[in-house]
């Protein structure tokens, strides 16, 4: 862990002076310690889109129907407990009666079956623009972002893998991060949900993401002392290695960035 420590202050050391620089950066949101509704999230999300169109330079506008780069943001968190189901999902995944449920359900427009957020658990978010500054490619950003979880794993001594054709991380027979997606125009929402100190009771109300026979796991199950301020850490490097990312840029203190952060004070 201490090359981990290093290596994040290093990229950190490059907020303050990152402005005039030529690296990559992106934007992070960083409100992991917070527990914040799901509607807050999404609102949060579908912002940081509108909000880094609106940061691109004079010589990027668009001419046409051309649309401006965005600059790449990922959004980290944690929600109050819900079960979000996608586009395609089927409430037959929902064992728990509706009247039972101590909790909210949420149709939502990523893809994928029904899975559960709450606290212990990180949820991370990235807004890319997958065409100006990636890659074209669904699969592509998929597996990139399981070998984001696969690395910040391996830096707790923690060996993951996939399993071909069930997106998300594996230990074992042990789901530990579940992956949706949404992708309009190239440009990306929702994320990935790592189950760092979750409660797995909760999981009990449904069949998690529609897979039949498997399980979920939690990282404090191997890791005992684990906290998810840690495995942030881990996420923040091994994204930025993936991605590209150079330098992690905090929003400036704009009247939009205002509005997304209004979002966690409210919550």
């Amino acid at each position: 862990m201490r090359d981990l420590r290093f290596a994040l202050c290093a990229l950190c050391g490059l907020l303050a002076g990152a402005a005039h620089a030529v690296q990559r950066s992106a934007a992070l949101y960083d409100h992991s310690h917070r527990i914040v509704s799901y509607a807050h999230g999404l609102q949060l999300q579908e912002r940081a889109v509108a909000a880094h169109g609106r940061h691109s330079s004079a010589r990027e506008q668009p001419s046409g129907d051309e649309r401006r780069p965005m600059r790449d943001s990922l959004i980290l968190l944690q929600h109050e407990a819900v079960l979000t189901l996608g586009t395609g999902s089927t409430i037959d995944n929902i064992v728990t009666r509706a009247e039972e449920l101590p909790f909210e359900v949420v149709r939502t427009t990523r893809g994928g079956e029904v899975t559960y957020h709450g606290p212990g658990q990180l949820v991370a978010y990235p807004v890319l623009d997958l065409r100006a500054n990636h890659q074209q490619d669904l699969h592509w950003y998929l597996r990139t972002l399981e070998e984001v979880v696969i690395g910040a794993l391996g830096e707790f001594g923690v060996q993951s893998t996939r399993i071909n054709g069930l997106t998300g991380v594996w230990v074992g027979e042990r789901k530990l991060c579940a992956i949706g997606v949404k992708v309009s125009r190239w440009v990306t929402m929702h994320g990935f949900a790592l189950n760092v100190r979750t409660d797995l009771a909760d999981f009990r109300h449904i069949v998690p993401c529609g897979i039949r026979g498997r399980q979920v796991g939690s990282l404090h199950e191997l890791v005992p002392d684990v906290q998810v301020p840690h495995v942030r850490d881990a996420v923040l490097v091994h994204f930025a290695r993936q991605f590209g990312v150079e330098a992690w840029r905090l929003p400036s203190p704009g009247p939009e960035d205002a509005d997304l952060q209004s979002l966690f004070r409210a919550s």
